[in-house]
């Protein structure tokens, strides 16, 4: 901290460079803008900051070490210097077997940890015969109906070997579940099975509306996958609680920051009303955050979530095991900000955002295909996609150095505005009642969509310049080869998924569904009852239909 009348000097020299040498070019030759904001205009940035504008920051309370409260720094002592960032790429192509051959040729490349993506009826908890589902199955994703799908995805690939991240949150039980039994029948100990579900239904029923299940039973599915996973399986995050879908509906960084923490603590809240102790589960929360371009504020939004989820499990909740308090995440650069015009220039996008995760110490990274804006990448966009992350930890020095970024006093303003703006719109939360009332009553989601109106009309009217789409524009139609889904894998699909029900033992099946609906009607932990019933072939639906039917299904507004 500096001196008192020190920083009086500095603030004076400022002033006194201001009036002189800076405001006689400007007076003389303007600026670019009349005023310059951060990217999503949370913040206002000056032309020049200095130790003034940090009147307040103590070192060792506000930055501190690597490894060390209040984690600003980064969870790992370290950090990249120990270990570079598991390095995913996102994919699930179609059928099985295509996306077993897509896993397949990530690996060969060098990619350090799987990450799955699902049609949106596995992600609704429909099977690919299923009348919701038809035009839809493996579009957006690979199609999982039954633990068969499953051995497909992961033929020859040894699950002790991998760490593997699941998209899916409304059938999450059922997906760990397959993922469990996988590990089962491959003899790996499930203590060794380590990845990610995301899991997280809060930004479902505010930003994606992939839910089905109610607020309170599915709260009951996530703090016993809570349960299950701390006793059987320590190694796998039990959640990814997401900003990544908030920012891509419209949020700021700070807003971003805000409702996710604000998820957070209703989980901890509700798993600690389950009777679970919070040093129990904690340890595998896991976050999710976007990258989007303004390297600078993108850095300064995860060193100030790590500092505040810190003190929020420190101070809210008394957690006293320091990995409780270590907010872990996975970064993934933002999709919303890929323009179909000149896709080329996705891949300079890309490469900004992925240098902000690293700078801003992220735990694992996916990187989008320069094509994810008109369709599934190609596999030559994922070896691109792949290349830029490699090209980040072995070539550009980011990673030999931790939080390089720590001192700025541009990235310290930036990281303290963040922190403060994000507690306010929590104290709001929690004057509302809390995430989950926030949310029912559409609070969160109408901040959101007037920073989307806003920024649209930016856009519209050339305040913002996207590159490609408003300024710079040309008028050629580029040759693409983007990656198409085969309308007979959907058939092929049914066919498979028919073959499975005519195999497998009809009376096992009953029973096992059996058993879960009578731990749902009870306050038997479901996970085991699930277990069993994927392993005797039971089917995405039909596990999701019990729940249906002793749950009931969630209709916003009423």
């Amino acid at each position: 901290m500096y001196d008192p009348e020190e920083l009086a000097e500095i603030r004076e020299a400022k002033e006194s460079w201001e009036a002189g040498t800076y405001g006689d070019t400007v007076d003389r030759f303007g600026e670019r803008e009349a005023a310059f904001t951060t990217d999503t205009g949370g913040q206002s940035v000056d032309p020049l900051y200095t130790p003034a504008d940090l009147p307040d920051h103590d070192y060792r309370e506000d930055v501190g070490f690597p490894g060390e409260e209040p984690y600003t720094r980064g969870v790992y002592s370290t950090m990249h210097r120990g270990r570079l960032w598991t390095m995913r790429q996102y994919a699930g192509m179609g059928t099985a077997a295509e996306t077993n051959e897509r896993f397949r040729y990530l690996i060969d490349e060098g990619s350090s940890g799987l990450s799955m993506a699902f049609d949106l009826p596995t992600q609704m908890g429909y099977d690919s015969d299923a009348a919701m589902a038809e035009g839809e199955v493996g579009r957006s994703g690979v199609a999982i109906d039954t633990l068969d799908d499953f051995e497909t995805v992961f033929d020859g690939i040894p699950l002790d070997e991998v760490s593997t991240s699941m998209t899916i949150n409304a059938p999450a039980a059922v997906l760990l579940a397959m993922y469990v039994a996988m590990g089962d029948t491959q003899g790996v100990p499930r203590e060794e099975l380590r990845g990610t579900i995301q899991n997280d239904i809060m930004k479902e029923y505010v930003a994606r509306n992939l839910y089905i299940y109610p607020p309170e039973p599915s709260m009951r599915l996530i703090t016993d996958i809570f349960a299950f996973c701390a006793e059987e399986v320590p190694g796998f995050n039990t959640i990814s609680i997401s900003g990544y879908h908030i920012r891509e509906a419209g949020s700021t960084a700070a807003q971003e920051v805000a409702f996710t923490l604000a998820n957070g603590i209703e989980y901890v809240e509700a798993a600690l009303d389950a009777g679970l102790d919070v040093d129990e589960f904690a340890p595998q929360l896991s976050f999710f955050f976007n990258a989007h371009n303004n390297v600078f504020e993108e850095a300064a939004k995860f060193r100030a979530a790590r500092r505040m989820w810190a003190g929020i499990m420190d101070e809210r909740f008394d957690a006293e095991d320091p990995r409780s308090k270590q907010l872990k995440f996975h970064t993934q650069t933002g999709g919303s900000t890929l323009t179909a015009q000149q896709i080329e220039n996705n891949v300079v996008r890309v490469a900004y955002q992925a240098l902000a995760a690293v700078l801003g110490g992220t735990q694992s990274l996916h990187t989008n295909g320069k094509d994810e804006a008109l369709a599934l990448p190609t596999e030559q966009s994922v070896r691109t996609a792949l290349r830029t992350q490699q090209i980040l930890a072995h070539e550009s020095g980011a990673a030999d150095t931790i939080d390089p970024l720590a001192g700025s006093y541009y990235v310290e303003n930036l990281t303290d505005g963040i922190e403060s703006e994000a507690f306010e719109i929590i104290e709001e939360i929690d004057r509302r009642g809390g995430a989950l009332e926030a949310v029912e009553s559409q609070w969160v989601q109408r901040q959101i969509q007037d920073v989307a109106f806003e920024r649209q009309r930016e856009i519209e009217e050339g305040e913002r310049v996207i590159v490609g789409v408003n300024e710079f524009q040309v008028d050629e139609e580029p040759e693409m080869d983007l990656e198409e889904v085969d309308p007979e894998q959907e058939a092929e699909q049914c066919e498979r998924l028919r073959g499975v029900r005519d195999d497998r033992d009809d009376e096992a099946v009953e029973a096992a569904l059996a058993a879960v609906r009578e731990a749902a009607r009870g306050e038997e932990n479901v996970m085991p009852p699930v277990v069993d019933a994927v392993k005797a072939y039971a089917t995405v639906q039909e596990i999701s239909d019990v729940f249906r039917d002793e749950f009931g299904e969630y209709k916003p507004g009423r």
